[in-house]
Order: C-alpha cells, then sequence, then structure tokens
C-alpha cells in the first residue's frame, strides 16, 4: 500500500475547481477571492502558515534552549530539520492545497446558485419541520425552552466558535502532528464535505427560516450572530439582483468583490461536526475528546435552528453529508479494511520523525 497522500482530495478539488471555471463560464459570473475583502488570500493564507509554522518549531526549540539561550540559533535548526524533513513539508503543502482550492471553490459555487437554479424550496421544506415537531415550529420551540436572551448569546458562541474550528483542525492535522494517514483522512473528508455541500445547494436551493421566515426571530437578543445573518443578506442583495430577501434591485455580481453565502440545504456546520465526530471516533482518539466533539455536535444542531440557519431537514442532510464524506474519504485514501474505514498508518517509521508510541498519539490528536 502507498504512503498517505493526497492524489484522492487533490482530484476532487479539481473537480471542484473545474465546475466553478464551468458554471463561471457559462453564466458569465467572476471567480472571487472568497475571503479576499479585507485581506486576500495569497497574503492571508501564507501568513496563517508561517505562524502556525512558528508555533510548532518555536516553543520546542525555547525548550531545548533553557540552560543555554546562546545555542538558541542551533537547537531552532534542529527542531526544522527534525520536525520539517522534505517529506513533511511536501505533505503538509500539498493538504493545505487540497483543503483550501476546495474550498475556494465551494464558496464561488455557493455564490454561483442562485444564477442557476432560482427555484427556493422554503416553503416545502418548512412544512416538512412543522410535521416532523408535530405541528410546532422547531425554532419557536427552541425559544420557548431555552428563552431568548441569555442562550441567544450562548448558542451565538457555538455557531461562531465553529468557524474557528475548521481552519485549526486543519493546521493540527498538517503542521502539529505526525501522522500522515490520519491527516491525509481528516482533510480529504472536509474538502469532500465542501464538494457535497456545493451538490445539495445546486439541487434544493433554499434560504433558511432566519430568511424566509424573519419575524419567528425578532424577539431573539442581538448578538454577533444576528448580525451575520444581516451582513449575509447585504451581501446578497448586492450580488444577486431581484427583491429581498431573494437578492437586492441593484444586485450585480460584476459590481462587487464579496460573494453571496446564504444556502440552507444541506448545513455544512452539522455535516463538518459529523465529519469531525465520526473521525475522532473512528481513529479511537481520547474519549474526552469524543465526548466533546459529539456534545459540541449535539450544541450547533440547536444553535442552527435556534438562529433560523436551517431548517431540521437541513440538520438531518448535514449528518448524511458528513457521515458520507468520512466514508468516501476512507476509501481513497486507503484508510480502510474491505471497505470499513480503519486508520491504517503507513510510512510514517521511515519519512516522519518519532516512534510508533508517539504516532498513535499524534492520531489520536488530531482535530
Amino acid at each position: 500500500m502507498g504512503k498517505a497522500n493526497f492524489m484522492f482530495g487533490g482530484a476532487c478539488a479539481l473537480a471542484l475547481a473545474v465546475a466553478t471555471w464551468v458554471v463561471s463560464y457559462v453564466q458569465d459570473l467572476p471567480i472571487r477571492d472568497p475571503d479576499g475583502v479585507v485581506v486576500p488570500a495569497y497574503i492571508q493564507i501564507p501568513a496563517i502558515l508561517g505562524l502556525a509554522w512558528l508555533l510548532d518549531v518555536l516553543p520546542r526549540a525555547i525548550g531545548r534552549s533553557r540552560t543555554d539561550w546562546s545555542g538558541f540559533r542551533d537547537r531552532f535548526a534542529e527542531v526544522v530539520q527534525e520536525r520539517w524533513n522534505r517529506r513533511h513539508t511536501v505533505f503538509a503543502l500539498t493538504g493545505l492545497a487540497t483543503w483550501y482550492v476546495s474550498y475556494a471553490a465551494f464558496r464561488n459555487l455557493k455564490s454561483y446558485v442562485p444564477f442557476v437554479n432560482e427555484h427556493i424550496w422554503d416553503e416545502r421544506l418548512e412544512r416538512i419541520d412543522h410535521a416532523l415537531w408535530f405541528g410546532n415550529d422547531p425554532a419557536n420551540v427552541l425559544h420557548s425552552i431555552f428563552g431568548t436572551s441569555w442562550a441567544a448569546e450562548f448558542f451565538s458562541f457555538i455557531y461562531v466558535s465553529w468557524i474557528v474550528l475548521v481552519p485549526v483542525s486543519i493546521a493540527i492535522a498538517l503542521i502539529f502532528t505526525r501522522a500522515p494517514a490520519a491527516g491525509s483522512w481528516y482533510v480529504t473528508a472536509i474538502s469532500l464535505c465542501w464538494g457535497l455541500g456545493a451538490v445539495g445547494y445546486f439541487s434544493l436551493p433554499t434560504l433558511g427560516p432566519a430568511y424566509s421566515y424573519p419575524a419567528d426571530f425578532t424577539d431573539l437578543k442581538r448578538t454577533y450572530t444576528e448580525q451575520l445573518v444581516d451582513n449575509l443578506l447585504r451581501d446578497r442583495m448586492l450580488v444577486v439582483p431581484g427583491v429581498p430577501p431573494f437578492g437586492g434591485p441593484g444586485g450585480d455580481p460584476h459590481g462587487t468583490n464579496v460573494l453571496q453565502t446564504i444556502a440552507a440545504f444541506p448545513s455544512l456546520h452539522v455535516g463538518i461536526m459529523v465529519t469531525i465526530s465520526l473521525f475522532l471516533t473512528l481513529i479511537v482518539a481520547p474519549k474526552a475528546a469524543r465526548i466533546v466533539s459529539w456534545t459540541y455536535l449535539g450544541l450547533t444542531i440547536v444553535a442552527t435552528i435556534y438562529f433560523g440557519w436551517h431548517f431540521s431537514l437541513d440538520a438531518l442532510g448535514g449528518f448524511v453529508l458528513g457521515a458520507l464524506a468520512v466514508y468516501l474519504a476512507a476509501l481513497g485514501t486507503g484508510n480502510h479494511v474491505n471497505g470499513i474505514p480503519k486508520l491504517i498508518e503507513r510510512g510514517t517509521r521511515k519519512d516522519f520523525d518519532g516512534d510508533e508510541d508517539q504516532l498513535s498519539e499524534d492520531a489520536s490528536r488530531l482535530a
């Protein structure tokens, strides 16, 4: 069996990039840097990567130099040589490229959805939601149970912290650990989440209750999440021509650098948390990590419905997406036995420093 790599993930990323170019060409839509409005990606990504690299190397060098600061430069060079040999450097960079190309393509494809499929399924999903909740609106039920004050602050923290969790987990998988089989499996699974999410958005375009039924959320305490709801609507109105919340009267994708990012089915918040939780379970991570991830998943589901980002069916779709991404990534990266997902370490002792116990520990610390 070959060494851990991103050939499958890279192929998926390339497919997403090609799909982005095709839709952009056919629909005459621009391809944008998804996070480049404030800081361009060509500055942002190297800066983040450089900081993570320093956090991996610098503490170790300082630890070795505590009794001999005059030799700090030598200790720093030793750590770099030990931690960042050629194979791991290539592994980390190709993994980062796989993840970012998938992410950037996904963000652009998500922005193209209103131009390709104008049908909105919110009314149908709302009826299904009411049936699943025995005639009740799920968001209103959650508001009644938890209230609309302190709970809004708490669930806003849960929702927003997810935004930080994903890039941090990628950094752990690619930079801070030396478990390439686990790292390639995890990063490939996250990349697949982006691709599967894009398929869902084009197949079943939705806005989410916060936009299609905003009156249900007017009693919530004003939080950063509520501000985010408004900001995404503003971006959509700048990009998509139409009547709010479907678009804006002056919407023009060529007249702005922002992307529209409103799409509800399936929930990527839920999907990626399912991916993380299943992954940690399958690699037999420490029990505490597994408990925290599954608990965080449950809170994420509640938060997305509480604020109206998603219908209940979106969460169910996210479950399917996350599980499918883990399974396909396991097959694509060779982490399976007869089609059953299982972490298969290979090539680590020779190419990555550290003994077998350390490599096993690294695998369990991922995400």
